[in-house]
This record gives C-alpha cells, sequence and structure tokens, in this order.
C-alpha cells in the first residue's frame, strides 16, 4: 500500500510505536503521510493527535514532521530535532523523560498506554512474520508483540543481507525474568528477526530512503584535547593496574565529543584492541573495525553518515562478525553492564562543584533532548566519565556552576569529570574535596576565582552551600547574556 494508505488507518487519539534508535532504523514515509493528514484534519477545524512512543530520537520525517503539524498528544522517551524540542518547550507537545532501559518494559508492565500501532522500517519482511529490521532497534520487538496492527516501511535502500545482523531478545517479565546470557560483547543469543503474527501486518509500504543521518562537524582544538584527556586517563589507568591490561569494554554517547574520545582511543598505542557495549555505533567506530582497534560492537542502532554505511554494505560478511544491533532493552540493561564491567564516556550539559551532572535542561527548564541512555550506564559502570567543553558561547556559559539546574546524574554515580583543561578523578573523595579537584582541573581560568570565592560565602557544612546564591551564574547570563560578571556580594 502507498503511505498515504497506511496514514488513513490511524486516527486521532491512537497510540503509535515506530522503530529505530536516533534516525538510524526509523520510519520515514508513513509519519511525514501522517503530518499530511493531522494537517488535513486542522485545517477542517478537527482535532488529530497521536500518542508516540520511539526508541530514542528519530529523523526529521518522523518527529520534525509530526511535530511540525501540532499532532503530539504525548512524547516519550527522548527527542533532539528543533521542531519536536521547540514543541516541547512552548508545551504544545507533552513530554515525559525516561531511562531508556525502562519504556518498553514499562508499556509490558502496563504502566503506560498500550500501542495500538506499530510501525516499523525492515529490510525484509516474509509472509510467515519474520520482520527483518534496518539499522535500528530501539524499542520495535516489544511495540510489535504490543501493537494490535503493524505498518511495514520496507525499506530497499538497505540489503536483504542485514539478516545476521541483529540479535532480538525480549525478556521475561517478573517472577518468570531469567538472567540475560552475555558474558561478552559479541555473545549472541536470540532470533535473527521480529516474529509476529502476520495477521497483525496492515500492508508493507516500499520506500527507498536513506536514514537522516548528518555528519558531525570537523574535531576542534577542543574536542581533540578532550578525547587525548579521556585516552591518556585510560592509559593511566591501565598502568595503576585499576583497569585490567586486556581492557574493559567501551560505552559512548552521541556526538563530536564521543567520536573525539573514539579517534584518540583508536589511535593511542598503550590502548588495547577492545570491544564495545554501546548504544549507538558512530562513523568513527568503523574505522576503527577497519584497522582492527574494536573487535566487536553492540549497540541499539548503526547511526552513520551514507558513506560510512556504504563501506558497511560494500562489506556485510566483514562487518556481519563484528556488529550486533539489539533492543535498547538489552543494549542498556543494568544486569549486562555490571556484568561486563563497562567504561562508560557520556557528555554533561552541566555539572557542579560537587560531581553532580545536569543532562537534559537549559538553565534548568528549557528541555534539550532527555536523559536517554547515560543514566542506565553511569549508574552501573565499572568506572563512569563525562566530559564536557568547560565553556560555552564564546566563554560567557561556564559549564560548571555551585549547584546544578537540574539534576540527572548523583555525585554518588560520578566518576571521573574531563574537560579540555584536565581530569577531575572523584573517586574516594569528599565534597569539598571535589570541589577542589574540579575546580583546579577542569574548569576554565576564567572562572576558577570565581567559585572559589562561592565557597567562601557558604556556612561550613558537609556540602557547603550558599541557598541564595547558589543559582547566581544562571541568574546572571538569565539577564546579562554572561556569567562572566557574577559578583556574589549582590546575591548574597
Amino acid at each position: 500500500m502507498t503511505a498515504e494508505n497506511a496514514a488513513l488507518y490511524i486516527n486521532n487519539g491512537d497510540i503509535v510505536g515506530f522503530s529505530g534508535f536516533t534516525a538510524a532504523g526509523a520510519p520515514k514515509e508513513v509519519p511525514t503521510a501522517l503530518a499530511h493528514r493531522a494537517k488535513s484534519f486542522h485545517d477542517s477545524g478537527k482535532p488529530f493527535k497521536i500518542g508516540m512512543y520511539t526508541g530514542a530520537s528519530s529523523g526529521f520525517s518522523l518527529d520534525g514532521e509530526i511535530a511540525e503539524a501540532d499532532a503530539v498528544l504525548f512524547r516519550t522517551p527522548y527527542q533532539s530535532t528543533t521542531d519536536m524540542r521547540a514543541a516541547i518547550n512552548e508545551g504544545r507537545a507533552p513530554y515525559f523523560d525516561m531511562h531508556l532501559s525502562h519504556l518498553a518494559q514499562q508499556m509490558r508492565y502496563g504502566f503506560l498506554p498500550k500501542p495500538k500501532f506499530a510501525i516499523v522500517e525492515a529490510c525484509d519482511v516474509t509472509e510467515y512474520g519474520e520482520i527483518v529490521p534496518t539499522t535500528g532497534v530501539g524499542i520495535a520487538p516489544t511495540i510489535c508483540q504490543m501493537a494490535d496492527y503493524i505498518i511495514v516501511e520496507l525499506n530497499r535502500n538497505h540489503p536483504t543481507e542485514l539478516r545476521g545482523f541483529h540479535d532480538i531478545y525480549i525478556p521475561v517479565d517478573p517472577p518468570g525474568r531469567r538472567d540475560i546470557p552475555i558474558y561478552k560483547a559479541s555473545d549472541r543469543f536470540g532470533s535473527l528477526s521480529m516474529q509476529v503474527n502476520p495477521a497483525k501486518i496492515l500492508g508493507v509500504v516500499e520506500t527507498h530512503r536513506h536514514d537522516e543521518v548528518s555528519g558531525f562537524t570537523p574535531l576542534d582544538k577542543i574536542t581533540e584535547k578532550i578525547g587525548q584527556n579521556v585516552a591518556d586517563f585510560l592509559v593511566r589507568e591501565i598502568k595503576a593496574k585499576r583497569i585490567p591490561k586486556q581492557f574493559l569494554p567501551i560505552q559512548s554517547g552521541v556526538g563530536n565529543i564521543a567520536n573525539a574520545v573514539l579517534s584518540s582511543l583508536g589511535s593511542n598505542p598503550d590502548i588495547p584492541p577492545f570491544d564495545m557495549f554501546t548504544e549507538v555505533i558512530q562513523d568513527a567506530v568503523i574505522g576503527l573495525m577497519e584497522n582492527d582497534k574494536v573487535r566487536f560492537a553492540s549497540g541499539c542502532s548503526l547511526t552513520i553518515t551514507p558513506e560510512e554505511l556504504s563501506k558497511v554494505y560494500g562489506n556485510l560478511n566483514f562487518f556481519r562478525s563484528k556488529i550486533g544491533l539489539r533492543s535498547q532493552e538489552i543494549t542498556n540493561n543494568p544486569e549486562v553492564i555490571r556484568r561486563l564491567g563497562l567504561i562508560t564516556i557520556n557528555t554533561a550539559l552541566e555539572a557542579d562543584i560537587y560531581g553532580n551532572v545536569n543532562s537534559t535542561h537549559v538553565l534548568g527548564s528549557k528541555m534539550m533532548n532527555g536523559i536517554g541512555g547515560s543514566g542506565d550506564f553511569t549508574r552501573n559502570a565499572y568506572l563512569s566519565i563525562f566530559t564536557t567543553p568547560s565553556t560555552a558561547k564564546n566563554g560567557n556559559i561556564c559549564a560548571f556552576v555551585p549547584m546544578v539546574s537540574h539534576h540527572d546524574h548523583t555525585e554518588h554515580d560520578v566518576h571521573v569529570l574531563i574537560t579540555e583543561h584536565g581530569i577531575a578523578d572523584l573517586r574516594g573523595t569528599s565534597p569539598i574535596q571535589r570541589a577542589q579537584i574540579i575546580i583546579d582541573n577542569c574548569v576554565d581560568p576564567l572562572y576558577r576565582e570565581m567559585l572559589r570565592d562561592y565557597i567562601k560565602y557558604c556556612p561550613q557544612a558537609h556540602t557547603p552551600h550558599n541557598l541564595a546564591a547558589c543559582f547566581a551564574m544562571h541568574r546572571e547570563f538569565y539577564t546579562t547574556g554572561t556569567m562572566k560578571n557574577v559578583k556574589w556580594e549582590k546575591y548574597v
């Protein structure tokens, strides 16, 4: 059927689950047709909004088009498009942020509304109800299991030979749940496809669309230095025998800093070849596989640019032995993360001088993207690292403040903070010691004395704070556009 005909099945108030994880593996044609359907309803003065479950963020053809059409009844668990972010922060799209490992199981538990429709992208679908995902899995296995109806986007841009890349498994719900038998990143124990009742498949929409994965901006001096600092720190940990000499699996977040970190790990001769157990497999990983630096990468999506994807599709047998794509309920599973002993590397939006991290909210109120999987990995890591440039907006924002304006990761879970200036190893330190280490090693020199002065205005305590002044840097930026000129006397 056509995408337009498929969209006719979905009506105002319906709950829809989508495949994919980031723009990889996300459906494109049917969501766009849905957005057009919503606009036609709105033009006629009729309501049209849908509840939206995705694996994580998606491409413009999904999140962007539906947000632009003002067709969001609710949205979870993570997003990153400009239009959806604007709709959320303007109150037009009710949004609840969630740990990515929680979504599928909370749907099955009945904590969240049941999806009526699943719209999934596939590279193959059979008359027996086998659906082979493309480059992203996300929550597709669970929504296909739970939905009353399934619409398949059969994307001919992806070869059917992707069969064999996936490892599909849905855990049994308590009290019958068993352990997940992953003892190294490359272990496979699930199915090669999603098996559904073929009677649930309403139709197949054939497409020829690239994943809407944009390239990363070139590395600059700051991101390169952060990457080098991460690699140098891990080498020191190996030499100190706090990391085994054979190394441990890596989890890395998304974006330019993550790519810089992976590049630095790959080029450092003192870092041995390693596995990855992560969410998103990015461009840098493909080159590291070709150079035998990454032995195997387990992830939820192959979020790589068309140029890198063509390399994979040009050598499928090689990469099939090096890449495993699973659902986020498995990639982000706390039991497996703890068992494998992951070194986790994620990006902070903001941190405070005591080691608490804000990953989600600008000035404590405006949603950026969401917590994603950073909480899943950080809380359960062997060694948890957060990276961030020390400043933003041409130095007008300091990434380190007295108290984070929104709290996602507590000081109890954050082991190490790294910026272009240095490394703050917070393990085994008191709050006052942490503040000294962070200010001395991670904060930009422009703001070091300012933060030291803040502590002088705090009463003696286990975690010194002046509640009248702890948000002064945020308030100063909000009113003047810079944090550079904070005078604590004005606030205390």
